[in-house]
C-alpha cells in the first residue's frame, strides 16, 4: 500500500554532487547536461554542506555585471541552509511537504551522510506504479 512507502523506497541513490571547490561554470555545465535543477555539495568526508541550484548559479551572471568576470567556486554561490529529510519519512508526509512548500527535491541524509534525493516526480512515479 502506498502509505507504507517511505523516502528510502523511492529516492534516487546515484546523484550528481559537487565539492565546494568545483568551478561554478563546470557545475552549470553538469546541471544542463544532466537536465537537473540542482545538486548537493559535499565535503571531503561525504557530509552534505550545501546545495547548488539553478537560482544560485544565476547569481554568477548578476555578479558578473558588477565585477566584469563570470565564474567562481561553488562555495561562493551554494545555499548553506538546506532542508533535508531522513530515509524513514513516509511518502504521505513527503507529499504533504511538497504540497506546502516550493521545494522540487529534498536531499535524504542519515547520520550526516547523503544517502539519496527524493523529488516531487519520484512521489508521482510511486503513485503511478501503485495505480
Amino acid at each position: 500500500m502506498i502509505k507504507d512507502l517511505n523516502a528510502a523506497d523511492i529516492m534516487t541513490k546515484k546523484l550528481i554532487t559537487f565539492t565546494p571547490d568545483t568551478q561554478v561554470l563546470k557545475a552549470i555545465d553538469k546541471l544542463i547536461s544532466y537536465r537537473i535543477s540542482g545538486a548537493p555539495v559535499l565535503d571531503d568526508n561525504g557530509n552534505m554542506i550545501g546545495m547548488l541550484s539553478e537560482i544560485d548559479c544565476m547569481q554568477t551572471f548578476v555578479q558578473s555585471a558588477y565585477h566584469n568576470e563570470i565564474g567562481g567556486l561553488v562555495k561562493d554561490f551554494m545555499s548553506l541552509e538546506v532542508k533535508t529529510i531522513t530515509s524513514f519519512i513516509g511518502i504521505v508526509d513527503l507529499a504533504e511537504f511538497f504540497l506546502e512548500t516550493h521545494f522540487r527535491r529534498l536531499p535524504v541524509v542519515d547520520n550526516g551522510k547523503l544517502v539519496g534525493q527524493v523529488s516531487r516526480r519520484d512521489v508521482l512515479r510511486a503513485i503511478q506504479k501503485l495505480s
